[in-house]
């Protein structure tokens, strides 16, 4: 963690203040509000009654499956991508046609296909992965110094050989990057279809409690899912770090 991380928390614990003293003196008849004191015992409940962390358990099981799944596919679309021109370009309008269509527009599609439950969760969650992988991992192909595969050709490496020795050991820490990227993605859309269709997780949570009138709830379950996402990527970005040391900054942002 960086030196003076701490600062960072400067400006949000001034607008809880803000938002904690402007509840109390003021007051609200919203039923959408709730000051930052409430939120914070209703979250504390919700993790003693374990209700949030059954929900956070199912909405990690869903991400983190469909993450794997677009994972796989988006690195092997991008290697093929990458470093076969001629395939791209014949894909490039099927993939640009595919690409920019939201991942909660296939939610009819999905339902039909795999009916209320996990699996159509991880469908749409995977779909929305393959593409940041896809593209990233592609550039990351395209990146790679071609005096590498003339060394390599050189060499008489086979094709597969090319691709274990030098080519994915080059674009690792692009493809890394891109995974934290399909990670917060991940999150977001499951948390999204739970929202809109899919009875369980973190964003029935929310839908139940904004249903019930309870916006201390509701506002609890959002504040963990942003703590959540927090946690992921610091996770990610540690590991990320930990594993390539200094090539880990390539091409992420300060």
């Amino acid at each position: 963690m960086k030196r003076g991380w701490w600062k960072g928390l400067i400006v949000p614990a001034a607008l809880v203040a803000v938002c904690e003293a402007a509840m109390r003196i003021w007051g609200s008849t919203s039923m959408s509000l709730a000051a930052p004191s409430d939120i914070l015992l209703a979250l504390i409940q919700s993790i003693v009654d374990a209700s949030i962390l059954i929900a956070t358990s199912a909405t990690l099981a869903t991400a983190g499956a469909g993450l794997l799944i677009g994972g796989i596919v988006g690195t092997l679309l991008g290697v093929v991508f990458g470093l076969f021109g001629i395939i791209d370009r014949l894909m490039e309008v099927s993939v640009e046609m595919i690409r920019p269509i939201p991942s909660i527009a296939i939610l009819p599609i999905a339902m039909l296909v795999f009916g209320f439950g996990f699996r159509m969760e991880i469908a749409i969650v995977a779909f929305s992965c393959i593409w940041p992988m896809m593209l990233l991992v592609r550039a990351a192909m395209a990146s790679i110094e071609p005096r590498l595969l003339e060394v390599a050709r050189t060499l008489r490496l086979s094709p597969w050989q090319q691709l274990l020795k030098i080519v994915l050991p080059a674009a690792l820490p692009r493809i890394i990057v891109a995974f934290r990227l399909a990670a917060a993605i991940a999150l977001v859309v499951s948390v999204t279809v739970e929202i809109a269709v899919n009875p369980l997780g973190l964003g029935y949570g929310i839908l139940v409690a904004e249903q019930a009138l309870r916006p201390a709830t509701m506002l609890a379950y959002l504040v963990w899912t942003g703590i959540l996402g927090w946690i992921i990527n610091a996770a990610l970005s540690y590991a990320q770090r930990r594993l390539l040391g200094r090539a880990a900054m390539i091409g992420v942002a300060p």
